[in-house]
């Protein structure tokens, strides 16, 4: 019963075989498509950020969140735990609101004006942004707590875990199911994608990589304990965390794993307080948090650690991300932080006041924060009086 309730109780971190489209891509320029970027779930965008970032503005929902938020084309969509969602522009105007009435706890994806979100009661919706109103709603028989994602096989398939211990592929333009795929426990975290595999890891502690043409499972691995959050896959290379705080690397080709390795071994075997982040990973560097509250940088060739730095305040579940030049990390403390990717040097900090557990987003020039009261904090470089 203790593992079950360890599994049950981490909390969310927050989830077409064609060529890639850039705006699917988290280095296309204003948009962010899922909580980490992109399809990959890397946590990495080349777009930078200024050295001087200031609040542009803050918007309240005043409903408690623990969504992260999406960016399209300038716009950022989340959603609160009641099932309403918002969409609010670079100015900080609420653009767009659609009312679920039903809970959410997972983040959503964007693709072109559609987006795609899970629901507590199991439901995957497909929301028309232009019409504002949904064009279909598949049920799977547990909650969806992650990001949806999608495939790059023409025309799309949509993909998302489910607590009924299957993995999802779903047509995206008619919500038909294409095929399911067992797993030993709860998916808890999002699916990433790599050419043309799904990869996921589940609470009996498997990691999976399916084939989303041929619809069968290529390859398995089981780690050394549960799997509550998502892949980051960077090139051929997936980084995936076990509950302990485990690092693992694993090398990918046709979706067969080729090799493994640890990448960062946790602070203590007992689990107790282990970070449930989803690693960030730029061409050269690893970063990951552990639950001393350190960002550690390692290098991704020699695993040999480059820097770390003690955070303020407690970490948790929200994950980093690179944009650039730059880090980014939140703390459930509340505090955002910028460090310098290459020598971990504290750029820039700014303490939101409210607990943050979402994972924070990054397009051109902009950083967007969303906090646990449900508050958007929106920080850039202010344009000369």
């Amino acid at each position: 019963m203790k593992n079950l309730l360890l599994c049950t109780i981490a909390l969310v971190v927050l989830c077409s075989c064609e060529p890639i489209q850039q705006h699917l891509v988290a280095g296309s320029g204003m948009n962010w498509v899922t909580f980490r970027g992109s399809r990959a779930l890397s946590g990495y965008t080349a777009q930078s950020l200024p050295d001087d970032l200031s609040l542009l503005w803050n918007y309240h929902s005043s409903v408690r969140s623990i969504s992260s938020p999406v960016v399209m084309e300038g716009t950022a969509y989340w959603s609160d735990v009641k099932g309403k969602i918002y969409g609010v522009n670079l100015q900080g105007e609420e653009v767009f609101s659609f009312d679920m009435k039903t809970p959410v706890e997972a983040p959503p994806m964007v693709f072109d004006s559609m987006l795609y979100i899970g629901r507590v009661d199991g439901g995957l919706t497909a929301l028309s942004l232009r019409e504002r109103d949904t064009v279909w709603t598949h049920y799977t028989e547990g909650q969806i707590s992650a990001s949806p994602n999608l495939t790059d096989k023409k025309d799309g398939v949509v993909v998302v875990g489910s607590y009924d211990n299957f993995m999802y592929s779903i047509d995206r333009n008619t919500g038909e199911r294409i095929n399911r795929y067992e797993a030993g426990y709860y998916i808890n975290g999002a699916v990433a994608i790599h050419d043309r595999h799904a990869i996921y890891g589940s609470c009996d502690g498997w990691l999976r990589i399916v084939n989303c043409e041929q619809g069968i499972t290529t390859d398995s691995l089981e780690l050394g304990g549960y799997i509550p959050s998502s892949p980051a896959v960077i090139s051929d290379y997936a980084y995936i965390s076990d509950y302990s705080g485990n690092i693992y690397e694993l090398r990918i080709e046709d979706g067969k794993i080729k090799t493994t390795r640890t990448m960062h071994q946790a602070q203590s075997e007992s689990g107790e307080g282990a970070a449930v982040a989803v690693p960030a990973a730029s061409n050269t560097t690893l970063y990951i948090l552990s639950s001393d509250n350190y960002l550690h940088a390692i290098d991704r060739k020699s695993t040999n650690l480059k820097w770390k730095y003690l955070l303020k305040g407690t970490v948790g579940e929200s994950s980093p991300i690179v944009a650039a030049d730059k880090v980014v990390v939140c703390t459930r403390t509340g505090i955002v932080t910028v460090l310098d990717a290459k020598s971990g040097e504290l750029v820039w900090e700014y303490d939101t006041g409210e607990q943050i557990v979402s994972s924070p987003a990054a397009i051109r020039g902009h950083l967007f924060v969303l906090t646990s009261k449900g508050t958007l904090f929106c920080f850039g470089k202010k344009k000369d009086k």
